[in-house]
C-alpha cells in the first residue's frame, strides 16, 4: 500500500475489503463504495485518496479521476447517517443497494443451455465484414447530426456532433450510447463544466449492457461462487465470451436486441434500443441483467462504453479493434 498509511494501523476487516479488489466488469464502482465507506471511520478524506488509489491499481482498467472522489464523497454522508444523492457516477448510497447479487445457480442454467459466441455471430442479421467500419454503424445508430461525445481514452474525449466526428471515428475508444444535449455540462461533484457530465446527456437512445465475467475475482483472499462457475465453465469447454454471449441472448428474449460488441479485452457489450421507454421498466430490465453477471455502471446515462468498430489501446502498446459480433438494424428506432 502506497503513501504514508500502513496497512497493519487498519482493522483486519478493512484490509481484507481493499485485498478484495474485483478485476474491470466485476463490480469495481460498488466495491470503492463499500471501502470508502469502512475507511471514513479510520482514515481522514485526504489520505483514504491514498489507500484506494493503491489498493485499485491491480483492477485491470484505469480509473476515471472522479471515481475515487465519488466514491469518497458519497460514502462520507451515509456513513453519516445522511442520504446523498447520485452524482455523474451512479455511485452512491442509494445505488449500492439499489442492484442484486449475481445469481450463480441461473447464470449456469442460462449458460448451459444458451448460445456462444459463435452461435451469437451465425444469427446475426446482418452479416458485417470488412467494409463495416466504426462510421457506417454510427451514421445507422445515431442518423443525422446529434451531439455525440466520444473519447480516444476515459480521460481524454469531448463532445461534437456527429459531423465533427466524421473521419476520426475508426481510432476512438469510447462512446456514450445516447446523444447529448449539450456540448458541455456541470458536474454535480465540482460544478465544472464538461463535454461529458448527466446534465448535458440527453435521454436514452440504447442501454448497453456489458458482461465480463472474471476465473480469479476474489473476496476475503477467497475466490467468488462466480469465479469457481467461470473456472468450472472453461474446464468444460465454454469460454467467457461464450458466457457472456449466452447471457445477451437471454436479454434479447425480454427486449431487441440491436448490436454486440466485443470491448478488446474479455467483455461483450450489448446494444439495446430503449428511446421513449419509461426509467421503472428499463430498471426492471437492468436489474435481471446484473443478477446475470451484467456490470451496473453502464446504467449511468453518461457512461461510457466501447464505440462500435473502434480501437482498444492495451498496456503493451498495441491496438484491438472492437468487434460488432452482431447487428440487427431492423430494431434500430
Amino acid at each position: 500500500m502506497s503513501g504514508h498509511v500502513k496497512s497493519s494501523s487498519l482493522p483486519g476487516y478493512v484490509r481484507d475489503l481493499l485485498a478484495a479488489c474485483p478485476t474491470s466488469g466485476g463490480g469495481v464502482h460498488q466495491w470503492l463504495f463499500r471501502c470508502a465507506l469502512a475507511l471514513h471511520r479510520h482514515l481522514p478524506e485526504t489520505e483514504i485518496v491514498a489507500v484506494l488509489e493503491a489498493a485499485s491499481a491491480s483492477c485491470g482498467r484505469d480509473l476515471e479521476a472522479h471515481e475515487i472522489p465519488d466514491a469518497i464523497r458519497n460514502s462520507a454522508a451515509y456513513a453519516s447517517g445522511s442520504p446523498c444523492s447520485s452524482d455523474n457516477s451512479g455511485t452512491s448510497a442509494k445505488s449500492f443497494q439499489r442492484w442484486p447479487q449475481r445469481n450463480v445457480e441461473q447464470i449456469e442454467a442460462v449458460v448451459r443451455k444458451g448460445v456462444h459466441l459463435v452461435d451469437l455471430w451465425e444469427r446475426s442479421p446482418v452479416r458485417l465484414d470488412e467494409s463495416a467500419t466504426a462510421e457506417k454503424l454510427i451514421d445507422r445508430l445515431f442518423p443525422g447530426n446529434p451531439l455525440l461525445c466520444c473519447g480516444r481514452t476515459s480521460k481524454v474525449f469531448g463532445t461534437g456532433t456527429r459531423e465533427e466526428w466524421r473521419g476520426q471515428l475508426s481510432m476512438l475508444s469510447f462512446i456514450v450510447p445516447s446523444p447529448m444535449t449539450a456540448e458541455g455540462g456541470r458536474r454535480k461533484r465540482d460544478g465544472a463544466i464538461s463535454p461529458r457530465t448527466s446534465e448535458n446527456t440527453g435521454p436514452r437512445r440504447y442501454l448497453v449492457v456489458e458482461c465480463d465475467f472474471s476465473p480469479t475475482a476474489t473476496t476475503n483472499g477467497r475466490l467468488t461462487p462466480l469465479a469457481l462457475l467461470i473456472q468450472k465453465l472453461t474446464s468444460d469447454g465454454i469460454s467467457v465470451a461464450d458466457v457472456c454471449a449466452s447471457v445477451l441472448w437471454r436479454l434479447s428474449e425480454l427486449a431487441p436486441l440491436a448490436m454486440v460488441v466485443h470491448s478488446g479485452g474479455k467483455s461483450l457489450h450489448g446494444w439495446f434500443p430503449c428511446a421513449g421507454q419509461p426509467e421503472e421498466r428499463l430498471r426492471k430490465f437492468m436489474r435481471y441483467a446484473v443478477s446475470l453477471g451484467a456490470d451496473p455502471a453502464t446504467w449511468t446515462r453518461c457512461q461510457f462504453v466501447r464505440l462500435p468498430e473502434g480501437l482498444r489501446r492495451i498496456e503493451t502498446g498495441f491496438s484491438v479493434r472492437q468487434t460488432v459480433f452482431f447487428f440487427n438494424p431492423g430494431v434500430l428506432q
